[in-house]
């Protein structure tokens, strides 16, 4: 990312699973809500390790994909390309940032690399991204990406012992 020769994305590699562990368990609970998935499957490094030996095994079957953010040197945060349609060349964003490093502008940076990458180097057409209404930052880096919110998602998402909410789609077309 030029303008900003700090921060870094890339794939997810096997050395990334101590700093993910951390990332995941030091903001287990603000990454609780959107990303209860994550969350549970990184409790401990060995965990760790074997979520990106799934997610690695997930790419190379062009299923999904997973970069890290990094900030000097620091984890920071995930972007991942899922739910790949390639039928409709279609695929979703989801996205988390540690808390002490949201409201700076980071992940509407990510997004901008992760969607000009999905359009160029992974030939995909549509991007979407689902953020509940309360998700303020995410529904604001969407949009400021470019991101059409297109309609609301009556029941899409259960939180872990929660009841069913509505969620926003938006969608960019390349």
């Amino acid at each position: 990312m030029p303008d900003t020769p700090e921060i870094f994305i890339s794939r997810i590699a096997p050395e990334n699973a101590p700093a993910l562990h951390t990332l995941m368990v030091s903001n287990s609970a603000y990454f609780q809500p959107y990303f209860p998935a994550t969350v549970a499957i990184n409790t401990s490094l060995r965990d760790s390790t074997m979520f990106i030996k799934e997610i690695l095994e997930d790419s190379a079957l062009k299923k999904q994909y997973l970069y890290t953010i990094t900030y000097k040197g620091e984890l920071i945060g995930l972007v991942y390309i899922k739910e790949l349609d390639w039928e409709n060349n279609q695929g979703e964003l989801a996205y988390c940032i540690a808390e002490n490093f949201s409201r700076k502008g980071i992940i509407s940076k990510a997004i901008q690399h992760i969607t000009s990458l999905a359009f160029t180097k992974l030939n995909i057409k549509n991007l979407v991204i689902i953020a509940h209404k309360t998700n303020i930052g995410s529904i604001k880096a969407a949009e400021n990406c470019g991101f059409t919110h297109t309609k609301t998602l009556k029941n899409e998402f259960t939180p872990t012992g929660g009841k069913p909410l509505d969620m926003e789609l938006y969608e960019l077309r390349k």
